[in-house]
Protein backbone atom coordinates (compact mmCIF):
# COMPACT_ATOMS: atom_id res chain seq x y z
CA UNK A 1 0.00 0.00 0.00
CA UNK A 2 1.54 3.42 -1.33
CA UNK A 3 0.81 6.72 1.20
CA UNK A 4 0.93 9.83 -0.81
CA UNK A 5 3.42 12.47 0.57
CA UNK A 6 6.69 13.16 1.03
CA UNK A 7 9.48 15.50 3.18
CA UNK A 8 12.27 14.88 0.30
CA UNK A 9 12.23 15.33 -3.07
CA UNK A 10 14.91 13.09 -4.49
CA UNK A 11 15.03 14.17 -8.12
CA UNK A 12 15.07 10.45 -9.18
CA UNK A 13 12.71 9.12 -7.20
CA UNK A 14 10.36 6.32 -9.00
CA UNK A 15 7.36 7.21 -7.25
CA UNK A 16 7.52 11.22 -8.57
CA UNK A 17 3.29 11.50 -8.78
CA UNK A 18 2.88 10.34 -4.93
CA UNK A 19 5.40 13.23 -4.18
CA UNK A 20 4.26 16.27 -5.97
CA UNK A 21 1.08 15.30 -6.51
CA UNK A 22 -0.84 13.23 -4.44
CA UNK A 23 -4.12 14.88 -4.43
CA UNK A 24 -3.65 13.54 -8.70
CA UNK A 25 -4.61 9.83 -6.94
CA UNK A 26 -7.98 8.59 -5.92
CA UNK A 27 -7.45 7.78 -1.95
CA UNK A 28 -9.26 4.20 -1.21
CA UNK A 29 -11.46 4.19 1.83
CA UNK A 30 -9.62 2.64 4.72
CA UNK A 31 -12.64 0.45 5.94
CA UNK A 32 -12.93 -0.71 2.37
CA UNK A 33 -9.15 -1.67 2.59
CA UNK A 34 -9.92 -3.83 5.47
CA UNK A 35 -12.73 -5.62 4.25
CA UNK A 36 -10.90 -6.47 1.46
CA UNK A 37 -7.63 -7.98 3.63
CA UNK A 38 -10.16 -9.65 5.97
CA UNK A 39 -11.06 -11.33 2.27
CA UNK A 40 -7.33 -12.25 1.57
CA UNK A 41 -6.12 -12.95 4.98
CA UNK A 42 -6.13 -17.17 4.02
CA UNK A 43 -3.82 -15.47 1.07
CA UNK A 44 -1.65 -12.95 2.79
CA UNK A 45 0.26 -13.06 5.51
CA UNK A 46 1.44 -9.52 5.63
CA UNK A 47 1.44 -5.59 4.26
CA UNK A 48 4.17 -2.98 3.04
CA UNK A 49 3.66 0.17 3.36
CA UNK A 50 5.55 2.43 1.37
CA UNK A 51 5.17 5.82 -0.59
CA UNK A 52 5.97 8.62 -0.45
CA UNK A 53 7.11 9.02 2.82
CA UNK A 54 4.27 6.68 5.21
CA UNK A 55 5.53 8.45 8.64
CA UNK A 56 4.16 11.85 7.41
CA UNK A 57 0.76 10.04 7.44
CA UNK A 58 -1.36 11.26 10.53
CA UNK A 59 -3.50 8.44 10.17
CA UNK A 60 -0.91 5.71 10.13
CA UNK A 61 -0.09 4.29 13.16
CA UNK A 62 -4.68 4.03 13.34
CA UNK A 63 -4.03 2.03 10.46
CA UNK A 64 -1.40 -0.04 11.39
CA UNK A 65 -3.59 -1.07 14.69
CA UNK A 66 -6.67 -2.50 12.45
CA UNK A 67 -3.75 -4.45 10.58
CA UNK A 68 -2.32 -6.00 13.35
CA UNK A 69 -5.83 -6.40 14.43
CA UNK A 70 -6.23 -8.90 11.26
CA UNK A 71 -3.24 -10.55 12.39
CA UNK A 72 -1.15 -9.25 9.13
CA UNK A 73 2.93 -8.82 9.47
CA UNK A 74 3.61 -5.44 8.56
CA UNK A 75 6.64 -3.98 6.64
CA UNK A 76 7.17 -0.03 6.94
CA UNK A 77 9.59 1.76 3.95
CA UNK A 78 11.08 4.76 5.50
CA UNK A 79 13.64 7.55 4.92
CA UNK A 80 13.95 7.48 8.31
CA UNK A 81 14.11 11.00 8.49
CA UNK A 82 11.07 10.82 11.63
CA UNK A 83 12.45 8.84 14.35
CA UNK A 84 9.68 9.79 17.05
CA UNK A 85 7.09 8.43 14.77
CA UNK A 86 8.94 4.87 13.82
CA UNK A 87 9.98 4.91 17.65
CA UNK A 88 6.10 5.39 18.43
CA UNK A 89 5.36 2.42 15.93
CA UNK A 90 7.88 0.30 17.70
CA UNK A 91 6.51 1.01 21.07
CA UNK A 92 3.12 -0.20 20.20
CA UNK A 93 4.23 -3.32 18.20
CA UNK A 94 2.74 -1.94 15.12
CA UNK A 95 5.24 -3.23 12.37
CA UNK A 96 7.31 -6.31 12.11
CA UNK A 97 9.99 -5.15 9.66
CA UNK A 98 11.65 -1.88 8.94
CA UNK A 99 13.27 -0.92 5.47
CA UNK A 100 14.87 2.45 6.05
CA UNK A 101 15.69 3.91 3.01
CA UNK A 102 19.42 5.96 3.11
CA UNK A 103 19.98 8.44 -0.08
CA UNK A 104 23.38 8.78 0.06
CA UNK A 105 26.07 10.24 2.45
CA UNK A 106 24.11 12.43 5.23
CA UNK A 107 25.77 15.28 4.20
CA UNK A 108 24.69 15.29 0.99
CA UNK A 109 20.82 15.11 2.21
CA UNK A 110 19.96 19.21 0.98
CA UNK A 111 20.66 17.80 -2.76
CA UNK A 112 17.55 15.88 -2.36
CA UNK A 113 14.68 18.44 -1.87
CA UNK A 114 14.20 22.30 -2.17
CA UNK A 115 15.62 23.39 1.11
CA UNK A 116 18.23 21.94 3.59
CA UNK A 117 17.90 18.50 5.20
CA UNK A 118 18.65 17.70 8.43
CA UNK A 119 19.66 14.15 8.65
CA UNK A 120 20.08 13.88 12.63
CA UNK A 121 16.66 12.20 12.78
CA UNK A 122 18.07 9.66 10.25
CA UNK A 123 21.28 9.20 12.63
CA UNK A 124 18.31 8.46 15.55
CA UNK A 125 16.42 6.13 13.85
CA UNK A 126 19.63 3.75 13.05
CA UNK A 127 20.48 4.38 16.75
CA UNK A 128 17.08 3.03 17.92
CA UNK A 129 16.91 -0.03 15.40
CA UNK A 130 19.72 -0.99 16.58
CA UNK A 131 18.16 -1.85 20.04
CA UNK A 132 15.22 -3.80 18.54
CA UNK A 133 14.24 -7.34 17.93
CA UNK A 134 12.20 -7.29 14.64
CA UNK A 135 13.75 -7.49 10.86
CA UNK A 136 15.65 -4.45 9.97
CA UNK A 137 16.93 -3.58 6.42
CA UNK A 138 18.94 -0.36 4.57
CA UNK A 139 18.46 -0.10 1.27
CA UNK A 140 20.41 2.16 -1.33
CA UNK A 141 20.14 3.15 -4.64
CA UNK A 142 23.14 3.05 -6.21
CA UNK A 143 22.79 6.52 -8.23
CA UNK A 144 25.71 7.61 -10.18
CA UNK A 145 27.28 10.67 -8.75
CA UNK A 146 25.10 10.48 -5.18
CA UNK A 147 26.39 6.86 -4.24
CA UNK A 148 30.41 6.83 -5.13
CA UNK A 149 32.88 4.89 -2.80
CA UNK A 150 33.52 7.84 -0.96
CA UNK A 151 29.25 7.98 -0.31
CA UNK A 152 29.42 4.01 0.78
CA UNK A 153 32.09 4.29 3.46
CA UNK A 154 30.29 7.50 5.18
CA UNK A 155 26.82 5.72 4.82
CA UNK A 156 28.78 2.30 6.33
CA UNK A 157 29.95 4.25 9.20
CA UNK A 158 26.42 5.81 10.18
CA UNK A 159 25.07 1.97 10.18
CA UNK A 160 27.94 -0.25 11.11
CA UNK A 161 27.04 -3.44 12.25
CA UNK A 162 23.49 -3.30 10.51
CA UNK A 163 21.76 -7.22 9.98
CA UNK A 164 21.36 -6.20 6.22
CA UNK A 165 22.43 -3.73 3.90
CA UNK A 166 21.07 -3.72 0.27
CA UNK A 167 22.41 -1.75 -2.62
CA UNK A 168 20.15 -1.93 -5.42
CA UNK A 169 19.94 -0.75 -9.19
CA UNK A 170 19.11 2.75 -10.62
CA UNK A 171 16.23 2.47 -13.18
CA UNK A 172 16.45 5.85 -14.80
CA UNK A 173 13.23 5.12 -16.75
CA UNK A 174 11.65 5.81 -13.79
CA UNK A 175 13.13 8.66 -12.38
CA UNK A 176 11.01 12.00 -11.55
CA UNK A 177 12.30 14.53 -13.05
CA UNK A 178 13.44 14.28 -17.28
CA UNK A 179 17.12 15.12 -17.02
CA UNK A 180 17.57 12.23 -14.55
CA UNK A 181 16.13 9.42 -16.92
CA UNK A 182 18.90 10.80 -18.65
CA UNK A 183 21.84 9.17 -16.26
CA UNK A 184 23.89 5.99 -17.02
CA UNK A 185 23.22 3.67 -14.40
CA UNK A 186 26.11 1.42 -13.09
CA UNK A 187 27.19 -1.38 -14.42
CA UNK A 188 27.11 -4.54 -12.39
CA UNK A 189 30.51 -4.80 -11.89
CA UNK A 190 31.07 -1.55 -10.21
CA UNK A 191 27.52 -1.94 -8.10
CA UNK A 192 29.12 -5.07 -7.10
CA UNK A 193 32.77 -3.47 -6.57
CA UNK A 194 30.37 -1.11 -3.61
CA UNK A 195 28.78 -3.79 -2.49
CA UNK A 196 32.31 -5.65 -1.94
CA UNK A 197 33.41 -2.29 0.22
CA UNK A 198 29.88 -2.31 2.33
CA UNK A 199 30.71 -5.50 3.63
CA UNK A 200 32.91 -3.97 6.02
CA UNK A 201 30.19 -2.23 7.84
CA UNK A 202 27.16 -4.77 7.24
CA UNK A 203 26.69 -7.77 8.46
CA UNK A 204 24.61 -9.21 5.26
CA UNK A 205 25.34 -7.51 2.08
CA UNK A 206 22.79 -8.25 -0.96
CA UNK A 207 22.22 -6.30 -4.19
CA UNK A 208 19.42 -6.16 -6.39
CA UNK A 209 18.08 -5.36 -9.92
CA UNK A 210 21.70 -6.10 -11.41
Amino acid sequence: MFTGGCNLTCPYCHNGGLVLDPEGYPDIPVDELLADLKARKNFIDGVVISGGEPTIAAGLPAFLTELKRLDLQVKIDTNGLLPDVIAALLKGRLVDYVSVDIKTSPRRYSELHTVAVDTSGLAQTVELLRTVAIDVEYRTTCIPGLVTPQEIDEIGEMVRGAPLWVLQQYVAAHAMFEQWQQLEPYSRETILELAGQAEKYANVVQTRGI
